[in-house]
């Protein structure tokens, strides 16, 4: 199994990696299959279903398909252009695009959501459709958005096995589970991170391998910087205010003085998640780490170990990203990293996971130490629900965050202070996590229907 760093990092925009940056990647798929279709079209329809039709409001997920059958593509978004766009289309129904003729779209009629049954493949499913002159269907698809903009075909699903696909890529040390990543370890004396380079450099040079995590850290830490100067309210109707900015400026006023407590520290820690989190929800760029809905924590620990932890260097970012996006690969590839099938434990849990490792491999930590931490990180997030209050990644994925980026640092902390051996593994972990979201109630895997959802006031 092999999945690239850059797979688990993506460059994206908010608020939600399955729900926003999916369907427009799917929708930009979409588009493809015209182009290469044969036939002539004249008009384009959609349909969201299961939890992208509960919670796709508040998710944007009606904006982000529209946009993404304009053209629009995630990693280079520009919010003016895309503003304009969806002005442009809601006015004229209509969507002009390279390569294919005007196509008829009207956003209230169809665009359509779906509150029946979710598709057999994945909870986050859409189907695109094509039309002729006479409005009949010509072309169609299935898309599921399976977590962290990972979109896969009805087909392409079940030609892999479902979610779950075992197949290897032709890399040095193509691990499927930890226990093999942790032999593969001990046989070639190499570092986790060491072993993912590796792999990393058989699709690409060590220049472009640097220098693309040189840029995940780059848009990371600038949503981190953004998050903390922007104020006001976020978007969506809950009327969450943003709180980076007051928390950061009061933690500065602190600084230096006798009477801080030791435990200031952890709102460091949440402050730096919380800017993320409160960028994504107000819709700005971000990198999904593994998801956005789970994009603070990641960042978070690692701003943390630059800015707070002697001896923490610059060099060591790029073992910390590798360290983190091989464990995000296990999740992902053994369980789920999506909360509409296995709850947040899928997203912050795994999130956890991947930053307690990179911590704890930039430490100093032994690849048993860095397992250990990804455990236990990631058990003490098992169960947990996904329930955002109105369908929007703001309560109580913010403050999520924050805590997941605490644990994290408090389960790499405990690893550094054993040996690497341990009663659970990170394997038992991550399977326990694919069990208990699939025994877990829709309800409570991000379709707004239970849990804070419904015992918040939303209005």
């Amino acid at each position: 199994m092999f999945l690239s760093v850059f797979d688990m990092f993506k460059v994206g925009i908010g608020p939600s990696s399955s729900h926003t940056m999916g369907p427009m990647v799917a929708a930009a798929r979409f588009l493809d299959l015209m182009r290469a279709s044969p036939f002539q079209f004249r008009g384009v329809r959609a349909s969201l279903h299961g939890s992208l039709a509960f919670t796709g409001v508040g998710h944007a997920t009606d904006r982000a398909t529209v946009l993404g059958l304009a053209g629009f593509a995630p990693d280079t978004y520009d919010a003016e252009k895309a503003d304009a766009a969806f002005a442009r289309i809601r006015d004229r129904k209509m969507i002009e695009v390279p390569g294919l003729p005007p196509l008829q779209f009207d956003p209230l009629k169809d665009l359509h959501f779906d509150f029946g049954p979710a598709l057999p493949g994945h909870a986050n499913g859409m189907i695109l459709k094509a039309t002729d002159a006479q409005g009949d269907v010509i072309l169609t698809e299935t898309y599921y958005s399976i977590g962290g903009g990972f979109v896969v075909t009805a087909s392409e699903q079940a030609e892999a096995g479902g979610t779950r696909s075992r197949a290897r890529a032709d890399v040095p040390y193509p691990f499927d589970t930890a226990a093999e990543m942790l032999a593969m370890a001990r046989a070639s004396g190499l570092s986790i991170a060491g072993m993912k380079r590796q792999n990393e450099l058989r699709f690409r040079t060590v220049e472009e391998l640097d220098r693309g995590m040189a840029r995940i850290w780059e848009v990371m830490t600038a949503c981190i910087d953004r998050g903390m100067l922007g104020t006001g309210i976020l978007p969506g109707g809950l009327k969450v205010r943003r709180r980076a900015k007051g928390i950061h400026d009061a933690l500065l006023a602190e600084r230096g003085l006798n009477q801080t407590p030791p435990h200031t520290i952890n709102d460091w820690m949440s402050l730096y998640a919380m800017a993320v989190n409160e960028e994504n929800a107000a819709g700005g760029q971000v990198v999904t780490a593994p998801t956005n809905g789970a994009a603070g924590v990641v960042p978070a620990v690692l701003r943390y170990w630059l800015d707070h932890v002697p001896g923490a260097s610059p060099r060591g970012i790029g073992d910390y990203l590798l360290t983190a996006a091989a464990i995000g690969g296990l999740a992902k590839h053994n369980a789920s990293i999506s909360g509409a099938e296995c709850g947040c434990q899928a997203e912050v849990g795994s999130a956890a996971a991947m930053a307690a490792a990179g911590i704890c491999a930039v430490m100093g930590g032994t690849p048993e130490q860095v397992e250990n931490a990804a455990e236990i990180a990631l058990e003490h997030h098992l169960g947990m629900t996904c329930d955002p209050v109105k369908g929007l990644v703001q309560v109580p994925c913010i403050e999520r965050n924050g805590l997941g980026a605490i644990k994290a640092i408090s389960a790499a902390s405990l690893a550094l202070r054993g040996d690497g051996q341990h009663l659970v593994s990170l394997d038992a972990c991550i399977e326990t996590m694919r069990q208990t979201g699939r025994d877990m109630h829709e309800k409570y895997k991000e379709t707004s229907l239970g849990g804070l959802a419904v015992n918040v006031p939303n209005c």
